[in-house]
């Protein structure tokens, strides 16, 4: 698997009632295949150190074109069980302007030749 270092992908959050969506855009002219992001793991607010409650799972994308932009599906589990909207965390994966980034997006996916690429995508607050 190798990095990438010019970006690949840029994700963009949508304000979306009750939820927050993510968007990925590829950057490229080429076709990506097999778009996963790495589960999110959420730190405890409520307790520093405390093992996480909660988590973000997003849906694989088949296939996104050049240039071609895509919402991707997500859920978030609370304490091993689905969250309904009202208590979706994806809010905590926004970016705000001046505020540490504590979390990253970890997205792996196949090239045109078939190569795993990765790229991070720092977000959160």
């Amino acid at each position: 698997m190798s990095n990438t270092k010019q970006q690949t992908l840029t994700a963009k959050f949508l304000d979306t009632h009750p939820r927050v969506l993510l968007e990925l855009t590829n950057e490229t002219d080429t076709t990506l295949r097999s778009v996963e992001i790495l589960t999110v793991f959420l730190k405890d607010e409520a307790a520093a150190g405390a093992p996480s409650e909660a988590h973000i799972r997003f849906d694989t994308i088949k296939s996104m074109s050049p240039r071609q932009t895509a919402v991707i599906s997500h859920r978030t589990w609370i304490n091993g069980q689905p969250a309904r909207d009202e208590r979706d965390q994806m809010a905590r994966l926004k970016l705000f302007q001046g505020e540490p980034n504590p979390y990253v997006l970890d997205v792996s996916w196949q090239d045109a030749e078939g190569k795993s690429r990765f790229q991070r995508i720092p977000v959160g607050h």
